[in-house]
């Protein structure tokens, strides 16, 4: 079957342009017009495919035992004497290749419907490779982006040349996009063969704090400052835990930065987000007290260790504080330290002493 002169300049324009060699659109055009063609005109015979040299034209063959006479089309045979007709030196016994005449009737727009499936999945692959070979070392790292289109909930993210996109379990609750909006985003992942070529990305990804800190602090990428663990939810706090591996530095003056500038950027980036920087302690007593910060804490009792279970007394006017709205405090620090944290004010564990008493 003939094919159009420009079809071989298309291949040739798709390897320049997308980097997908020309052989291997050849040999998967192939694949899918054999597969194509067994559908169409049945499987009886061993079927070849394959473009002639100049991919000018599609070449159907099919493989035939050559025997005496009466031959079995069933058993892909072939009488002697037609085979002589292709190739006089052939001797019965053995195969030969038979051309088999197609035409653009009979098989030209199925043919043509296959190339086009190949190529766009061929045009797929392609992307998911290049976004791979771009991104595959920025996973877990802040990208920024420029909002480009709205989809319901999902906002589509231009990175480069290629596409992201911000899911709404990944957006933090109450931002607003528009179009042309340049946004930080946090690169949870890359895509795989059944999720496309887009990327996934957060606003709300504990990670996310973790690196705009690390945007800010020169002090952690030197290694001067370590974060230990980060608990977060997303518009409402964050706590982080921090520490120093050099020195007498001050990792948390460090994270606040000169007159809060530091955090202030960090804040700002999150629409007020309030964030709590905590000293870290391998200490579990002195880690949980610093956790429930801006509380105060009167004393802190480590009830089980193996479940991570702590009993911590705080002042009765301190209480409401130390558990936040809706828990939120208590929830964040038990979170940070991976302690089940259970709080009292003063007074009410003075009354159960007095109970224990009496």
């Amino acid at each position: 079957m003939k094919l159009d002169s420009s079809f071989a300049e298309v291949l040739a324009q798709l390897e320049k342009e997308r980097g997908i060699p020309v052989n291997e659109l050849k040999i998967a055009i192939e694949v899918a017009f054999l597969s194509a063609y067994k559908k169409k005109f049945g499987m009886r015979d061993i079927v070849h495919i394959a473009f002639n040299p100049t991919m000018t034209e599609i070449l159907v063959s099919a493989t035939k035992r050559v025997v005496e006479e009466n031959a079995d089309s069933f058993k892909n045979e072939i009488n002697y004497e037609k085979a002589m007709q292709i190739n006089p030196d052939i001797q019965v016994g053995d195969e030969i290749e038979m051309p088999i005449e197609i035409t653009t009737e009979n098989f030209g727009r199925l043919a043509a419907q296959v190339a086009k499936q190949v190529i766009t999945q061929k045009l797929r692959e392609a992307e998911k490779r290049q976004v791979y070979d771009e991104y595959h070392d920025r996973k877990g790292q802040i990208v920024t982006g420029l909002v480009q289109r709205l989809e319901k909930n999902n906002v589509i993210i231009k990175l480069g040349k290629h596409e992201a996109v911000l899911m709404p379990s990944e957006q933090v609750p109450g931002e607003k996009f528009r179009v042309g909006d340049r946004l930080k985003l946090f690169l949870v992942e890359l895509p795989s063969s059944t999720k496309g070529s887009q990327i996934l990305m957060s606003r709300t990804n504990p990670g996310f704090v973790q690196k705009l800190f690390e945007l800010e602090v020169p002090e952690l990428i030197d290694g001067t400052v370590v974060i230990k663990s980060t608990a977060r939810e997303a518009g409402y706090r964050t706590k982080i835990a921090v520490t120093t591996i050099r020195g007498n530095a001050d990792p948390v003056g460090a994270c606040i930065g000169t007159r809060g500038a530091r955090i202030k950027a960090i804040v700002n980036e999150l629409m007020g987000e309030k964030i709590d920087i905590v000293r870290w302690s391998n200490n579990p007593v002195e880690f949980i007290s610093n956790a429930l910060s801006p509380a105060k804490v009167i004393h802190v009792k480590i009830t089980d260790r193996d479940k991570s279970s702590a009993y911590v007394i705080v002042p009765d006017e301190q209480l409401s504080l130390a558990i936040g709205k809706e828990g939120q405090n208590v929830r964040l620090a038990a979170r940070l330290t991976n302690f089940h944290i259970d709080i009292e004010s003063e007074s009410q564990a003075k009354a159960k002493n007095r109970e224990r008493v009496i």
